[in-house]
């Protein structure tokens, strides 16, 4: 996060941290901006976000927003906290996170219980997220994504830091029945097999997408009016051809 904030040439004023669940993204950033206030996020969705209009010059979030239901919701109010040429930074956990997991649950219930119940969250696709920056009505969308894979002796191994993290399985179409044994040991087994390195420890995926966009403002790029081109699409690949 203070590496991408260190190639913005602005100052800022007012920021607030939205829902990042530890301080290690506020100590970076002490002495990029004057003012960091945390803004914790609501327990029921149905409250808005405690932010005034127009209020901050940046609004930052770290690994948090994958846990939001009403994501669109939450973005258009953080839009309405920027001042013009505010900027919105985020960090959240989406698409391919987990899919071994995801995977090797899937065919081991499909094999030992006859049915898939979800185990694993849905996460949000990169090209979606860049949907809805444009429509909480953010300018110059950017999104893009870091892949790291970690390495665990087992699938049991990768399971405990996931309870340990407190990121246990909180869907509401979830199985309501308890996880057989069998099914579980074969999830492992299938794991193991699909998705083990050669010294035998399994790798799990985390996808970590990167969102931002700015508070709309005169001085900001602007997309010429359509039509306007006075050169065609064409011409100029003809150009470039050897």
């Amino acid at each position: 996060m203070a590496e991408r904030l260190h190639a913005v040439l602005r100052e800022f004023k007012n920021a607030a941290d939205v829902g990042t669940p530890s301080d290690q993204v506020r100590n970076a950033l002490l002495e990029r901006v004057d003012q960091l206030a945390r803004i914790d996020l609501p327990d029921l969705e149905s409250e808005p976000l405690p932010l005034q209009p127009e209020s901050l010059d940046l609004i930052l979030s770290a690994l948090a927003f994958q846990f939001i239901n009403d994501l669109p919701g939450v973005l258009a109010q953080i839009r309405r906290a920027l001042r013009p040429d505010g900027l919105f930074l985020a960090a959240m956990i989406g698409g391919d996170t987990l899919t071994e997991l995801r995977q090797s649950f899937a065919s081991a219930e499909a094999e030992c219980e006859g049915g898939v119940s979800p185990r694993v969250a849905p996460f949000a696709d990169l090209r979606d997220i860049g949907g809805l920056l444009q429509r909480a009505g953010l300018a110059l969308p950017v999104t893009d994504v870091d892949r790291v894979v970690v390495r665990y002796d087992s699938a049991f191994s990768l399971m405990a830091d996931i309870r340990r993290m407190g990121a246990t399985n909180v869907l509401t179409e979830r199985r309501r029945t308890p996880l057989r044994r069998a099914t579980l040991k074969r999830m492992a087994d299938i794991y193991a097999r699909r998705f083990a390195d050669p010294d035998g420890k399994v790798r799990a995926t985390f996808e970590i997408v990167w969102l931002s966009g700015w508070a709309p403002h005169e001085s900001q790029q602007q997309p010429l009016r359509p039509g306007s081109a006075k050169v065609s699409l064409e011409a100029a690949v003809k150009k470039v051809k050897p």
